[in-house]
């Protein structure tokens, strides 16, 4: 039983959206928060890139949330 990273990583950029839109935050307004270009963050969420630790903990911060709300 083994973890698939690509099913994983569009879970993760999934859930980052939906946190978003729970948050009535457009990207800009994310992206803005978070200190980065609008375009960055649309791939994270489309789930074209692949994040550090570093940028998932500064999107968590930015809605407010844990790493356990996004990966859970």
């Amino acid at each position: 039983m083994g973890m698939d990273y690509r099913e994983e990583a569009a879970y993760i950029s999934r859930r980052i959206k939906e946190l978003r839109l729970e948050n009535k935050l457009t990207v800009q307004e994310l992206a803005y928060r978070c200190d980065m270009e609008r375009s960055n963050l649309s791939r994270i969420e489309a789930g074209r890139t692949n994040l550090t630790l570093k940028t998932l903990c500064t999107i968590c911060n930015a809605l407010n949330v844990t790493l356990r709300d996004v990966i859970r």
